[in-house]
Parts: structure tokens; sequence; C-alpha cells
């Protein structure tokens, strides 16, 4: 075999556009693979309102990764961002994150906080590499199995400090 095999740029492209309830079922199917306390379409619904960011990843027409924002006077609130199972580690959470960040700051939001799972170490990783420091932490923030899961609260300044007591 000789030569590259000629490939549409359409199978390439990566697209990050905003998500609309038609895209609902793409979402839960992403949501339900990738968490074991998935959130519920109820919960997704509501999202589409305003005040609320959603924002997705489509490759070759197939939505690989999404993420959900809400706004609250100047901060913005990072509530999930969830990335396909089999399309992690190509870079999709930390391109929606770059696109969310420069979003906010240019609507001029102060700061982006969210909250992680102590056990998740890769998206701790992801946020860290991006800026986010640790300003607290949230016991039992989590469902997990029979328990539940502290969360460590990170943030990140847009405009200023991310920890306000600075």
């Amino acid at each position: 075999m000789s030569g590259m095999c000629s490939v549409s740029d359409r199978y390439l492209e990566v697209v990050v556009r905003e998500l609309t309830q038609g895209d609902l079922p793409a979402i839960l199917d992403i949501e339900h693979q990738g968490y074991s306390h998935p959130w519920s379409e109820g919960v997704f619904r509501d999202t589409f309102r305003s005040g609320y960011s959603l924002l997705g990843i489509e490759q070759a027409g197939r939505l690989e990764a999404y993420a959900v924002q809400a706004t609250l006077f100047d901060e913005a609130h990072l509530l999930n961002l969830c990335v396909r199972p089999a399309s992690r580690g190509r870079g999709y959470a930390r391109q929606l994150l770059r696109v969310l960040l420069a979003e906010s700051a240019c609507q001029g939001l102060q700061r982006m906080v969210l909250e992680v799972r102590v056990g998740n170490r890769s998206a701790r990783r992801l946020y860290q590499s991006e800026g986010f420091v640790v300003v607290g932490e949230r016991p039992g923030y989590y469902p997990d199995g029979a328990g539940r899961e502290d969360a460590i609260v990170m943030a990140l300044g847009l405009a200023g400090p991310a920890d306000p007591t600075s």
C-alpha cells in the first residue's frame, strides 16, 4: 500500500457550537455514559433557559462533549463538563473550557467557579493546568455509590483575583 488515503475534511473538522433542545438525546447519551449519577432530562431541560450557556463539540456530525455554565451577577459557574468516554484524551474538554473562559471574560465576568470530585484526578489536572486554584471544598457534595464524595471548589479570575479574600 502506498500513499495516503484521501479523507474528507468533513470527518476531521471539530465544531464548537451552542446546543439546543434538539441536542438533548445526544447530551443525555453522553451524560449516562460519563456519570454513575447522571443529571435527569428535567434538569437539562431547565438549563435551556436564560442565565445558562450550553456548548458542545461536534465531530463528523456527532456530539462528542458538552458543557453547561450558569451565570450569576459577575460570576460564571461551570456546572457540567462531560466528554463521551470513547472520545476522551482528544482535548475536547480543554477546548470547551477555553471557549467558555474566553466568552465569560468577553462578557465582563470576574471569575469562573466549579466543583470537581476529589477523586477525579484528570479533571483536576485539566483545571489546574488552565490556572484554576482551589478555593474551598464541599464535604459530601457528590453521590457516590452508597455514600457521598467530597468536592473541591476551584476558581479562576477572569478580570481580577480568583479568591475573593485576596
